[in-house]
């Protein structure tokens, strides 16, 4: 009924502010009654840190910032959900308007700053849909006045990871201000040495990943890559929101808005950067692969690429929620087309070729 409503829905929602259009999403789904999520095919499964994933196909962080729908939104289909991200403290973000449609080129800018209610409430809501199932994990970033950012992080996995099947540290974000400078290889050292610390310290089997930006030089690929094998980082999430513009853009006026770009101009980028990582890492680190991802077709190139599950958002926007369906049936049309049973064959198999190495 959801699926069949979106077609209706959308020209209204398009026709208000972006961010009133997502919070009035959001009150919609926690108005939704508990539902089961669909049975997946079984060729989908993908097993990994530690967990058993129904289907590959999951909500990137920023949907549900304060973990108000996860369960609807398992509901919906989605292998697992990522809410967030968190900071300690609530607080607004940027003023508003703060997040942009380009229609004609499929893509969002936004510029929120991790607004966020903080680590109570998060934690409260999550502590609470203990017994449910489902996999849902939590994006983590720092404050923007925080005098100690590093504390920031540890303060966020200590108090959640007993709550999630993985969290994903943000150093990523373009819209914190220098929050991307934690990229940096001697502070990432000390930051994912102190959040696995407290993962471990908490006694949770949580997953620690990380996720990174799409802007970043190959050499600081190098630094990073090496620095979450040396730390025992069970995942990389490729990528983030990007800061660049392409010349390609269609919406030429909305483009000049600071922020992370998102949608389909990030697929050629992103799947570029993760082909890189996976070219580095191997399987060694599974890999997340996020960014323009609208189709089957879209996942599946990543997947060929190296990612082990992928993620999605901005894509929402303009196909709704039936595109979870669509994209889980083309890849197990894929699969089928292939004499396949279960996608572990796929991944990163093409990642040369689309790393655009010969």
């Amino acid at each position: 009924m959801i699926d069949a409503l979106f077609p209706l829905a959308r020209p209204l929602l398009h026709g208000l502010d972006a961010e009133t259009a997502h919070d009035l999403t959001i009150r919609g789904l926690s108005l939704l009654p508990p539902r089961r999520p669909p049975a997946d095919d079984a060729a989908l499964a993908v097993e990994v840190f530690g967990q058993r994933f129904p289907n590959p196909v999951g909500l990137a962080a920023g949907f549900d910032k304060g973990a108000r729908v996860a369960d609807a939104l398992l509901g919906l289909g989605f292998g697992f959900v990522e809410v967030g991200g968190v900071v300690p403290r609530p607080q607004p973000g940027n003023p508003r308007p703060r997040v942009f449609r380009l229609p004609r080129d499929r893509a969002v800018i936004n510029r929120f700053g991790l607004n966020s209610e903080g680590l109570d409430a998060v934690a409260d809501r999550l502590k609470a849909r203990a017994g449910r199932g489902g996999l849902v994990g939590v994006n983590i970033g720092a404050n923007k006045e925080s005098p100690d950012r590093l504390a920031d992080y540890v303060a966020c996995t200590a108090r959640l990871a007993p709550h999630v099947a993985f969290i994903t540290v943000n150093v990523s974000s373009p819209n914190t201000p220098g929050l991307r400078d934690l990229q940096g290889e001697a502070f990432l050292d000390d930051l994912l040495a102190r959040v696995v610390a407290a993962r471990d310290a908490s006694g949770s089997p949580a997953a620690v990943l990380l996720k990174i930006a799409p802007d970043i030089a190959l050499e600081g690929l190098d630094a990073m890559t090496a620095t979450a094998l040396r730390r025992g980082i069970q995942g990389l999430v490729v990528s983030n929101t990007t800061i660049a513009r392409p010349a390609t853009l269609a919406e030429s006026a909305l483009a000049r808005e600071t922020g992370g770009l998102s949608g389909r101009p990030l697929f050629g980028p992103a799947t570029r950067l993760l082909a890189e990582t996976y070219l580095r890492v191997g399987d060694r680190i599974p890999l997340v692969g996020v960014g323009g991802v609208d189709s089957a077709e879209a996942a599946w190139t990543k997947i060929r690429a190296g990612a082990r599950l992928v993620q999605l958002y901005s894509a929402l926007v303009y196909e709704g929620p039936g595109l979870v369906g669509t994209i889980k049936r083309g890849l197990s049309q894929r699969l089928r087309a292939e004499g396949l049973t279960s996608l572990a064959p796929v991944v990163g198999r093409d990642a040369a070729e689309l790393a655009g190495r010969p």
